[in-house]
């Protein structure tokens, strides 16, 4: 039942970043430095992912010249480390429809978290965009010591916010990581288009007045 006293049915919202707050920097940024170097971009972005999390730098087990150096063996390319850290970092651009959308959901009183799997380029991020203050808690894998991979990963977001699986909204861009939000028993929306996912957001906050605009197809 609807509760009209509060703007969404949930009392906390929690995002990915890469897919849904921006772009997909990191695949993204992968398939880039695979056509510079004259490789096919879905098999070196396939390889840059793996590696990513076989090194343990998602997780913050190594720093960021040992992904580097661990992709440079296994592709062959000779890129510095420099060089292919600004090819991801140039990918992940904010979606102002989606600040828009974070922007008025917290104006609104809810409460919202970010759970991310990113390394340190979040926080340089952040550092650029300053979307942190868009949230009351971001969990960020580099620094949790563990992905989304690990299912507790969400119910330590869970504990960390305070709130019941049940009153919490899940929005990822992965199927994945969708599904292990179901399974703690989170309600969830899978970001696959602007328009989908503002038909179920809209769901979600019947009391919120949106942003004109967001409810087009992602370009």
């Amino acid at each position: 039942m609807v509760e009209i006293s509060k703007p969404c049915i949930v009392d906390v919202i929690i995002f990915d970043f890469g897919g849904v707050i921006a772009e997909e920097g990191f695949l993204n940024g992968l398939r880039s430095i695979a056509e510079l170097n004259g490789l096919d971009p879905e098999s070196f972005a396939k390889t840059g992912f793996d590696l990513v999390h076989a090194t343990g730098y998602v997780v913050g087990k190594v720093r960021e010249p040992v992904y580097w150096e661990a992709v440079r063996d296994a592709t062959g390319i000779r890129n510095d480390d420099e060089f292919l850290r600004k090819e991801i970092l140039e990918h992940f651009v904010l979606r102002p429809w989606m600040a828009s959308l974070v922007k008025t959901l917290r104006e609104s009183g809810m409460r919202l978290g970010m759970l991310s799997d990113q390394t340190n380029w979040l926080d340089e991020l952040n550092s650029k965009y300053g979307f942190f203050e868009w949230f009351d808690l971001v969990f960020n894998s580099y620094h949790q010591g563990k992905s989304k991979r690990d299912p507790s990963a969400f119910k330590d977001i869970l504990a960390a916010m305070g709130a019941a699986a049940e009153r919490v909204l899940f929005v990822d861009d992965n199927p994945g990581n969708v599904k292990k939000a179901q399974e703690a028993g989170m309600h969830t929306i899978l970001c696959s288009g602007r328009e989908s996912f503002m038909g179920q957001l809209r769901r979600y906050c019947p009391g919120v007045r949106f942003p004109a605009g967001t409810g087009e197809r992602l370009e």
